[in-house]
């Protein structure tokens, strides 16, 4: 890869990494061809993108970001992909699901809205944050839980007094 061609790439990552909030940096060596393809197919169904980078771009490349990665640039070692993604919890729960047939892919760390999980522990932890979304909806359907019980109680007042003047 010429000099060229390590900017132009550095680049590319830098523009990526300022587009999102959220990346897993993951192994993924030694699975087959067969396996790699199901996890691209998995990730491409779930809005992610799954990328094979060189560590030593990616590090540049979070360097030259406006985020702050923390130690992230410290577990770029050995064959590094990183999954891009707009639900924090996505990724990890494509690779928990991967996990279940295999020992890989391999967690190094993650980047999700400005916090830093390093290591393969933080997988479970990162596979059940629940999304905007999700917690948008428990929100809603905590405020509405008091006003639906009181329409509630207010519908059976008034269906027990008609029925006691229809008796």
């Amino acid at each position: 890869m010429t000099r060229e061609e390590k900017s132009i790439a550095i680049e590319n990552l830098t523009a990526q990494l300022a587009g999102t909030n959220i990346i897993y940096v993951s192994d993924i060596s030694g699975l087959n061809a067969e396996t790699t393809s199901n996890l691209r197919r998995a990730c491409f169904k779930a809005g992610i993108k799954l990328e094979v980078v060189k560590n030593t771009l990616l590090a540049k490349a979070m360097e030259a970001s406006a985020n702050d990665y923390g130690d992230l640039p410290t577990v770029l070692t050995g064959n590094s992909a990183i999954f891009i993604s707009d639900v924090a919890n996505a990724p990890g729960k494509i690779i928990k699901d991967f996990r279940k047939k295999s020992d890989k892919p391999l967690l190094k760390g993650a980047y999700i809205n400005s916090e830093v999980y390093i290591g393969d522990n933080q997988l479970d932890a990162l596979a059940t944050i629940k999304s905007k979304e999700e917690l948008l909806g428990e929100l809603i359907g905590l405020l509405q839980s008091p006003a639906q019980r009181i329409i509630s109680a207010l519908q059976n007042k008034f269906a027990g007094s008609e029925e006691e003047t229809e008796a």
